[in-house]
């Protein structure tokens, strides 16, 4: 079985974008990576991007499915349970990747994550909530660590880990990266429902815990929200200023995506690098994958004095995923652009913002985007991003600049005479 698609990019004689410098270590291994995944049918075996996983602490579930369905269009399909955790599918269009919700069942509940987190000064109050990875559609788990496990990619198998979710027949995943604290998953069965991966046992909620859900989801679509906020348009992790070539390269090891391309955000001291699918014309079908870094190291930011609110971030909370961003279809209601529509009517009803949006739609094409204040459920900043005009590039570097800027604000950790 072929789960990938003939790509639509030539990787030989494809030039990233951009205009931040990679060392030579980069630009020599990037296309022997892409050289191996062919070689070792790796593209022939895994396919588009075929859900989310984000964690949360216990109890936060329920209310931070009801936080979703007012704010996107992830609606809750089912729930599972197994020995640790009750398992939430969500589901935010036909083509689009699904999103799973994973609880612990317990207060005390502790795996990596919950270490991870303890490490870090902004994250160790949210012991369990961390976005934990993709999962990729595969034609078959087993051929993939086949594929994968000579290459030093780690994998979690039954009985290693503390949450079973993590290591079954049709559902696996590698260990956590060492650069951004992200795992990646394979499934080799349809995502419509979670029975056929036999996690655990079937919930079935009642209307009782389902209000909160279904009183969301009514606010969502009677304040005008349904069918302008989109599907997933790209995920942004952060990592430290030295991983950030290493932490391209392995996702490129274990996905078929590309390196589209890296642009400086010098006044920032950062840098935006973009991976994306490169046999889906719609991002929203496998969305782009993005990492950010720090130009230079936190310890050396001194001599030149410069902001760094991407590596602050990561002192502060540790290497994780920053933000999720939707996309807002593109037009107007009553000569007001969608995004100012949604973003206004979420202010509304009550959800918090970052500084003002970014971004001028006027007679060009262009970008015209917001970060929300992180979730207090999941960390995750959600991004709302239309572009007008019709505009097909990824970004612009001026608003990355302004987002970056307003997230570092927000994102500040005092503590004796250091202030990140």
């Amino acid at each position: 079985m072929v789960c990938s698609a003939q790509p639509m990019i030539d990787l030989a004689s494809y030039r990233p974008k951009g205009d931040k410098r990679n060392t030579t270590f980069f630009e020599e291994f990037l296309p022997r990576v892409y050289a191996r995944r062919t070689s070792s049918g790796l593209e022939q075996v895994v396919g588009p991007m075929a859900a989310l996983v984000i964690q949360v602490d216990h109890g936060n579930g329920l209310p931070y499915l009801a936080e979703l369905a007012l704010t996107g269009p992830y609606r809750y399909q089912e729930c599972w349970i197994n020995a640790t955790h009750r398992i939430y599918l969500l589901k935010g269009g036909e083509a689009f990747p699904r999103l799973i919700v994973l609880e612990p069942l317990f207060d005390d509940f502790e795996d990596e994550v919950t270490r991870w987190n303890a490490m870090y000064p902004l994250s160790i109050d949210k012991p369990n909530a961390r976005y934990i990875g993709e999962i990729f559609q595969v034609s078959s788990c087993h051929d993939l660590r086949a594929i994968l496990e000579p290459q030093n990619i780690r994998f979690a198998y039954p009985g290693e880990t503390a949450n079973p979710f993590y290591a079954s027949k049709h559902l696996c995943f590698t260990f956590l990266s060492d650069y951004t604290y992200n795992r990646v998953g394979y499934v080799d069965r349809p995502l419509d429902g979670l029975a056929a991966l036999d996690l655990g046992d079937r919930v079935l909620l009642d209307d009782d815990a389902l209000a909160p859900l279904t009183e969301a989801a009514r606010r969502h679509r009677e304040h005008g929200l349904e069918g302008k906020i989109l599907g997933i348009d790209h995920l942004a992790t952060r990592v430290l200023a030295g991983e950030r070539e290493d932490a391209i390269l392995e996702y490129l090891t274990m996905v078929p995506y590309y390196y589209w391309g890296s642009y400086d955000i010098a006044e920032m001291n950062s840098s935006t690098n973009v991976t994306r699918h490169p046999s889906v014309g719609d991002d929203k079908l496998s969305p782009a994958r993005v990492f950010t870094a720090n130009n230079t190291p936190s310890y050396l930011n001194s001599l030149s004095n410069l902001p760094m609110p991407t590596e602050d971030f990561v002192r502060n909370f540790g290497r994780r995923m920053h933000h999720i961003a939707y996309e807002v279809i593109d037009g107007e209601s009553h000569g007001e652009k969608n995004v100012d529509v949604v973003v206004r009517t979420l202010r509304e009803l009550g959800i918090p913002f970052l500084a003002d949006m970014v971004g001028e739609c006027g007679e060009l094409p262009n970008l015209r985007q917001i970060f929300s204040r992180s979730s207090a459920y999941s960390l995750l900043i959600t991004e709302y991003v239309e572009r007008c005009l019709g505009y097909d590039g990824f970004f612009t570097r001026e608003n990355v600049a302004a987002l970056t800027e307003a997230a570092g604000h927000a994102e500040r950790y005092e503590h004796g005479h250091v202030f990140d």
